[in-house]
């Protein structure tokens, strides 16, 4: 692995997954305790950031030496996108077997082949155009992973483009419910169970506008049969939480709007539940959404 000039680089280059028909790199983190059978999350990065860096700041492998986690960062190359954005946006990165959600397929293949992973154990997490690419991943990739959290993301092909990508991040247009819930069905031939999702925003996010959030709920409401208000709302370290369970009585999504907070992941990192370090677009709240996605997965029982 390359040298680095920052101690708190801990992760390791994933050199080889199969095809790479995104041209992306890879890096993991398997902890020293990982256990047999133990599960996998998949975290992607924000526009100008670096998988070290998201590691760094939403602690997300210290929460896997705490809990026996395994992590894959995938990562953009500037010659792909030159603010190291995931193409979430683009016909050929947006769809089933092809583009960027391949290769991470394939990615995600070779760690749970090499690490002896429970396949039903597998998650996916990214913020902005990571979490924009967290949903194409769980749209066309469904029978991958048992959930998702997407935080200052936005729907699964609610742009098709870039000048769409920029109108939608404003939170003007795109796609009609019906139409969202129809994205994802298209997106692959599968018909459940269908992975939980958590959405996280902040309220007062210019970059992502936050009327993103509630149509990624709406996207994935109809796909688990809980249309209509949440089941409950909760308060979880002074911000409301909404939830929707379905028949079953399963929390199958979650939304966080974060009162304040702009365009980034919400993190806590004083004290004993402390995780991370505060960083550009990695945002000192109170709440940590490393921590709280972890627990809605039951990661850290």
């Amino acid at each position: 692995m390359p040298t680095s000039s920052n101690s708190h680089d801990r992760l390791t280059n994933l050199q080889q997954f199969g095809a790479d028909p995104g041209s992306l790199h890879a890096d993991t983190y398997i902890p020293k305790n990982f256990p047999k059978n133990g599960p996998l999350v998949v975290v992607l990065h924000g526009s100008t950031q670096s998988a070290e860096g998201y590691d760094r700041g939403s602690g997300w492998s210290t929460l896997a030496d705490e809990s026996g986690i395994a992590l894959l960062y995938p990562k953009q190359r500037k010659t792909n996108n030159p603010i190291s954005s995931f193409n979430w946006f683009k016909s050929g990165d947006s769809r089933r077997g092809g583009g960027e959600p391949l290769s991470i397929r394939h990615m995600i293949k070779q760690v749970v082949d090499d690490h002896a992973i429970d396949s039903t154990r597998v998650f996916v997490t990214g913020m902005s155009s990571g979490g924009a690419m967290t949903s194409v991943m769980l749209a066309t990739y469904p029978e991958v992973f048992a959930g998702g959290a997407i935080i200052a993301g936005l729907p699964y092909r609610s742009a098709d483009n870039l000048i769409e990508a920029m109108v939608r991040m404003k939170g003007y247009g795109g796609p009609s419910d019906h139409r969202l819930d129809a994205l994802v069905r298209g997106a692959s031939t599968f018909d459940g169970p269908w992975p939980t999702i958590s959405v996280w925003h902040g309220g007062s996010d210019s970059t992502v506008d936050n009327a993103n959030a509630d149509s990624i709920v709406r996207q994935w409401q109809q796909i688990h049969k809980v249309e209509g208000p949440p089941t409950r709302v909760e308060q979880v370290a002074g911000f409301p939480r909404q939830v929707w369970c379905n028949a079953d009585r399963q929390e199958v999504i979650e939304e966080y709007i974060i009162e304040g907070m702009g365009h980034g992941t919400p993190i806590m990192a004083g004290g004993d539940e402390g995780l991370g370090e505060a960083d550009k677009y990695m945002l000192e709240v109170g709440i940590s959404s490393t921590r709280h996605i972890a627990h809605f997965w039951g990661l850290t029982e």
